[in-house]
């Protein structure tokens, strides 16, 4: 495999390029299917990154992954599991992906929420169902109790 490639998006316009030297995978066996292959060959995929250290991000984007990641981190490290298919290479390719879609999330920039008001319709509609409720329940009222 070679470079990971992370698609454009907020917050990495150009994208991000993680050398494939920062990249480090250990290959285990798999539980699941595969029949008696599964014995034999190492399927399994751990795919990790050092986001402390890589240089695929700068320091903002650094400090963006470092705080949004951290449950799933390990010190700085972090580390992706796939196990789903028979072949090691699929394995290979879908922690790639995995991993390049965790990035790009973790990478986009908050959107600070812009408080809105109620629009005046909105306001009038809803003062006038209370109306309407109120009247509703003061009809069920027994005459000459008010």
């Amino acid at each position: 495999m070679d470079v990971l490639r992370v698609p454009p998006g907020p917050g990495a316009p150009h994208g991000l390029s993680v050398p494939e030297a920062e990249l480090t995978e250990q290959f285990s066996r798999a539980s699941g299917p595969g029949g008696q292959g599964v014995n034999t060959t190492d399927s399994r995929v751990q795919l990790s990154l050092d986001i402390a250290a890589t240089t695929a991000l700068d320091d903002a984007q650094r400090e963006r992954v470092l705080h949004r990641l951290s449950d799933r981190l390990t010190g700085t490290v972090l580390t992706i599991d796939a196990s789903e298919y028979r072949s090691q290479r699929r394995n290979r390719a879908a922690a790639r992906d995995r991993l390049a879609m965790l990035l790009r999330e973790a990478v986009m920039p908050t959107v600070a929420r812009r408080p809105t008001k109620p629009t005046r319709g909105s306001q009038r509609r809803r003062l006038e169902r209370k109306r309407q409720r109120a009247q509703t329940k003061q009809n069920r009222r027994r005459p000459g109790n008010e």
